[in-house]
């Protein structure tokens, strides 16, 4: 079995700016900063926030037992697409083979862009039942907050 879910969030800050983040590290050092209590936590394990470099995400939501792991397997600058691939807990604790996530800043115009999230995953025909919970609603409002505090503070990152 396999399958995707995607979401395009509307985000009111340039393109350009929106990538600065995303790409590497900061996406994590912003989240920290600014929406730990509603997203989780980030831990940077490996790496300097390019291609094979790891880090652990901690949810909110499920503290103690939500986390996962991920590993940077793609960042494509001129197209503004990062992809990870979950290596331990979320939805991989669920019994996914495979699980990654795909970010893709699309620019809207010069002072906006859009933030596609995507979780593809593959696995047993077993998981038909846990498939239901794959959700790129956290992606969906990581965008939300990350965009509204670049829109505000646009100067600083």
């Amino acid at each position: 079995m396999h399958g995707q879910v995607s979401n395009d969030t509307p985000v009111g800050v340039p393109a350009d700016l929106m990538w600065d983040v995303y790409r590497g590290f900061e996406l994590g050092r912003l989240v920290d900063k600014i929406a730990a209590d509603v997203l989780g936590r980030v831990e940077f394990l490996e790496g300097d926030g390019g291609v094979g470099s790891i880090v652990k995400f901690t949810s909110a939501a499920e503290p103690g037992s939500g986390y996962m792991k991920e590993i940077f397997t793609k960042i494509d600058d001129e197209n503004r697409v990062k992809e990870t691939e979950v290596i331990e807990g979320g939805y991989k604790a669920l019994g996914f083979d495979v699980v990654r996530i795909r970010l893709e800043i699309l620019e809207k115009d010069s002072e906006s862009c859009i933030v596609r999230s995507s979780i593809e995953y593959e696995g047993d025909d077993k998981l038909a039942d846990v498939v239901s919970r794959v959700s790129v609603k956290p992606l969906e409002i990581m965008a939300e907050i990350v965009g509204k505090h670049l829109s505000e503070n646009k100067s600083t990152l």
